[in-house]
């Protein structure tokens, strides 16, 4: 019985660090700078980690051309490829500062504590 208790507050330890970590996680990423660009850079967008557009700047050229199809389709492929970029860095940092915390037994933990 006091063995599902220590499981118990082990897992509730590891849940306080982890929400801990989500904090760290989100302060980190508001901070990260990712890029996309699109037709060799005339359209370029900027956003963070945490996949919030900051700056977007559209070359004067592009505006003159008066095609407002071509426009909207570089302006969503610049976000696009900021987007993907983000994802990345969301990933690692993610996995940096998650490694130490060791979630892999939680279900198998949780599923004895509930069955017995």
């Amino acid at each position: 019985m006091f063995g599902k208790v220590f499981e118990l507050g082990s897992i509730m330890k590891q849940a306080h660090e982890f929400g801990g970590k989500i904090h760290e996680v989100n302060e980190k990423l508001k901070q990260v700078r990712v890029s996309g660009a699109a037709a060799g850079g005339m359209v370029s967008v900027e956003m963070n980690g945490l996949q919030e557009v900051l700056n977007c700047k559209i070359d004067p050229v592009l505006l003159k051309q008066e095609d407002a199809e071509l426009l909207e389709e570089l302006v969503v492929a610049a976000v696009n490829t900021a987007v993907e970029e983000s994802r990345q860095q969301q990933a690692a940092t993610m996995r940096s500062l998650t490694e130490n915390i060791d979630i892999s037994g939680l279900s198998e933990t949780l599923g004895k504590m509930i069955s017995k």
